[in-house]
């Protein structure tokens, strides 16, 4: 009898609504385009914002955006009248390239997403064309520094302080100059700053509590709902926060009726804990030293690389402590370290090794997964119910391998039966990738800023708000 194996489901579930979204399914007799053939769902319906397109699909119609019922003379449209055709012209620009394999653009493109690393590289890059010209985010302004409008721009929670100060930038092409405009409506708390300054220092267990963190947003909803009328018109659903910090998942536990359509952004994407695929949004982790932006594509060449699998870093969580069990310093081509050696260098054996192991900590997410990407090191998850970033776009089978943890006995076996042949293809397939998971400032096109917002606007696609 088969078993349920809800890992395996974890990594395919996301590739699979985004399968949906691109392209159509079996022979002749397909499935209706999700991603631009279908009737969205308005954000105020029973169902959530992206199961419902995927249900929708089996009895959609195309869009006709010219609206056949309005009389001849029409009355002046609305903003969000405006916003909707806009969303309603991408889908339909997107629908197109994946007909006819191209992609139509008004100015030359400098890169064109191609090859496996991609469910359906044609359908992203038109999305991502039609985003680059369409979308736009409205930053609420209210509150004050440290706990908004601020974040960590180092270490491991740097990409939330990042991408708060990119969105906000007065320079950002995607900042909506009205909220009427915009298509989403980011909500700038940063989770990493409420924890440094109202929680620490931590004394005792009880500081531990999440009280204090869920009030400070609950509280900031509250302020700009009682303000503006777009939260209450779509009980958020076009609503977004980004958090890197391992706490974040519990800040919408405080009121789930409140922050039932609301879009969470983040790094812990743990889906036995709550995170949604269809809804929320994974956010890469990535280190960043305090001396700037780091280095990337580094790396030896492949057929350089006399390290079989290397990992190194501290006893976190039961998966590290398998791992350790079994492989810490007991392999010479499976180099598994709490501490490294004195005179080794984490970074340069990395860059000569070929498979990078990343295994979960306390919580599913880690920097080593970019790190390795960066190195050209081919990324091994271990994990458990861990959604990987971008997994609406990328398909990580391609250029990364997946162990499950009672198979990590078996990693210096299942690493050896990969031929090289194969393993030449992963690297150059972990190289290609590499432009999706650089952070640059200003961001740049299909950089890691640019990945995120592509999540939120692919999911911004696939509802429908009314007046």
């Amino acid at each position: 009898m088969a078993v349920f194996n809800l890992d395996k489901l974890c990594l395919i579930l996301p590739a699979f609504l985004f399968l949906l979204l691109l392209f159509p399914l079996g022979g002749q007799h397909h499935l209706t385009l999700l991603f631009s053939s279908f009737n969205p769902i308005k954000a105020n319906s029973s169902t959530t914002p992206l199961e419902a397109p995927v249900l929708d699909a089996f009895a959609s119609t195309s869009i006709n955006t010219s609206n056949e019922d309005e009389p001849k003379t029409q009355k002046k449209r609305s903003s969000l009248e405006r916003v909707e055709e806009g969303l309603s012209k991408a889908r339909a620009a997107i629908q197109e390239a994946i007909r006819s394999k191209n992609y139509t653009s008004h100015k030359k493109e400098t890169f064109i997403p191609k090859g496996s690393v991609y469910w359906n590289s044609h359908a992203f890059h038109q999305s991502h064309i039609e985003m680059v010209k369409r979308f736009k985010v409205w930053p609420y302004k209210e509150g004050e520094r440290p706990l908004v409008h601020d974040g960590p721009l180092n270490n491991i929670y740097s990409i939330e302080g990042h991408f708060i100060d990119e969105v906000e930038s007065k320079g950002s092409p995607f900042r909506a100059q009205d909220p009427d405009e915009a298509h989403v409506f980011f909500l700038p708390v940063s989770v990493a700053s409420i924890v440094h300054f109202i929680y620490l220092p931590i004394t005792a267990a009880a500081d531990y509590s999440r009280d204090r963190l869920r009030r400070v947003v609950t509280d900031y909803v509250h302020i700009v709902a009682k303000k503006y009328p777009y939260w209450n018109r779509s009980n958020g659903a076009d609503h977004f926060m980004v958090s890197c910090h391992d706490w974040a998942p519990d800040v919408s536990i405080a009121n789930s009726e409140l922050f039932n359509k609301f879009i969470r952004v983040l790094c812990n994407a743990n889906i036995s804990v709550g995170f949604r695929p269809p809804r929320d949004v994974p956010l890469p982790e990535i280190y960043l030293p305090f001396s700037g932006l780091g280095t990337t594509h580094m790396g030896q060449a492949p057929n350089n690389r006399p390290i079989l699998a290397f990992f190194e870093g501290r006893a976190h969580g039961y998966i590290r402590q398998v791992l350790f069990k079994h492989w810490k310093n007991k392999d010479n081509e499976v180099q598994v370290h709490e501490l490294l050696p004195k005179g080794k260098n984490y970074t340069r054996l990395m860059g000569q090794s070929k498979f990078c192991l990343c295994p979960s900590g306390f919580e599913v997410a880690s920097p080593r997964v970019v790190e390795a990407i960066y190195q050209g090191c081919v990324p091994v998850i271990i994990s458990n119910n861990y959604s990987l970033p971008f997994s609406d776009v990328l398909n990580w089978s391609q250029f990364s391998v997946q162990i499950p943890v009672e198979k990590i006995p078996e990693i210096k076996m299942i690493l050896q039966r990969i031929s090289n042949s194969k393993y030449l293809r992963m690297h150059e397939r972990v190289k290609r990738v590499q432009r999706h998971f650089v952070l640059n400032r200003p961001a740049k096109p299909f950089d890691v800023i640019h990945m995120v917002l592509h999540s939120l606007w692919l999911r911004r696609l696939n509802f429908r708000l009314s007046d």
